[in-house]
């Protein structure tokens, strides 16, 4: 069974099963999930708890499989929480797997809890996982998406009894936090916490947010890549001075960049030749958010105007590598502002 984290509380409120699998690499709501099932576990009697971490390929999963069958004489209810850093059980593992999430069907008053990171498409399809899901709950948890962060923190300062103003300037306040904590979702739920200590319940203006929250924004080139892609110019700046700041390596930068225009070019020929839209993206491996932004920018794109970007690419290759270019920045990271604001500016048409 599969839940979404939003569905989560209104789960436990129902009742409790007994085997849970949380995976994802979102360390911040990982834990709070974690901690909304121990909670609602301690609540029914559940009173005692084991953890086990599995640790390379030699793992002794019988200790596992023991605790899992096993109760003291000062409780009839535990929790057994298995952590997988890896996500790669092994064979004895998966087999191990398997065997825990048959035996949940039978109750026995464990709790089994497991931790996984964010898995593959190859990992989620294989039997120990798919015994996992059918026999449990599943909660598959990913990060906030920079569009949803300002709503998140809104929610966070509403918990606290916090609010910003109604209307433009509150939109405004959240945006400027959202631009300090981007990419940093730990840091963003302390800054929170931080307003809480400072400021009584009531409304925040934008001076108090600008001057308690810090800049703990990370960047990644995932995110850059969202920001192109979906017509950002103002974040696209941002994300380019903050890698350039965090040291990121410009080849790193531009095999983003690229990659996107290839996946565009490809993506454009296929559905000249014929190809429907859905197959052209499955094809292409474009899920998730970026199948949005292909969607609504690839009917704007033609072949001379990707032809132009794939040039422009290939000249700014050349630049992080250390070749001067005619007409072109000779700083690599001049060029790669160029190259992006060139998507960029007609992906904000296409908003």
């Amino acid at each position: 069974m599969q839940l979404a984290l939003n569905q989560l509380a209104a789960h436990l409120q129902k009742g409790l099963r007994a085997l849970y699998t949380l995976h994802g690499d979102e360390p911040l709501q990982l834990q709070e999930a974690a901690d909304a099932i121990r909670a609602a576990a301690r609540a029914r009697g559940y009173s005692e708890r084991s953890v086990f971490s599995v640790s390379g390929a030699h793992f002794d999963w019988s200790g596992v499989l023991a605790a899992r069958n096993s109760l003291s004489l000062f409780a009839d209810k535990q929790i057994v929480e298995l952590r997988i850093p890896s996500g790669k059980p092994g064979k004895e593992g998966a087999a191990a797997l398997q065997e825990l999430a048959a035996a949940t069907q039978d109750g026995g008053g464990t709790l089994m809890l497991v931790h996984l990171p964010r898995l593959d498409k190859a990992t989620k399809s294989t039997a120990w996982f798919g015994a996992l899901e059918a026999h449990g709950v599943t909660l598959q948890i990913d990060p906030i998406a920079r569009a949803a962060l300002p709503q998140w923190i809104a929610q966070r300062l509403q918990q606290q009894g916090q609010r910003v103003a109604a209307g433009e300037a509150g939109q405004r306040t959240l945006q400027l936090f959202a631009d300090r904590v981007e990419g940093n979702l730990l840091a963003a739920h302390q800054e929170v916490q931080k307003l809480g200590l400072l400021y009584p319940p009531g409304e925040l203006t934008l001076a108090q947010v600008q001057e308690a929250v810090f800049n703990v924004a990370r960047y990644d080139v995932f995110q850059l890549s969202e920001a192109v892609l979906g017509g950002q110019p103002a974040r696209v700046q941002r994300l380019l001075d903050g890698l350039q700041a965090e040291g990121e390596a410009q080849v790193l930068v531009h095999w983003a960049l690229a990659e996107d225009i290839r996946a565009l070019h490809r993506a454009k020929a296929a559905l000249n030749a014929g190809r429907p839209l859905p197959m052209v993206l499955r094809e292409q491996r474009i899920w998730g958010p970026r199948e949005r932004l292909f969607e609504r920018l690839l009917p704007r794109l033609n072949e001379a105007t990707l032809a132009q970007w794939l040039q422009a690419a290939h000249v700014v290759d050349g630049i992080v590598k250390g070749l001067p270019q005619p007409d072109w920045p000779a700083d690599g990271w001049q060029a790669l502002q160029r190259l992006a604001l060139q998507v960029c500016t007609l992906a904000q048409g296409s908003r």
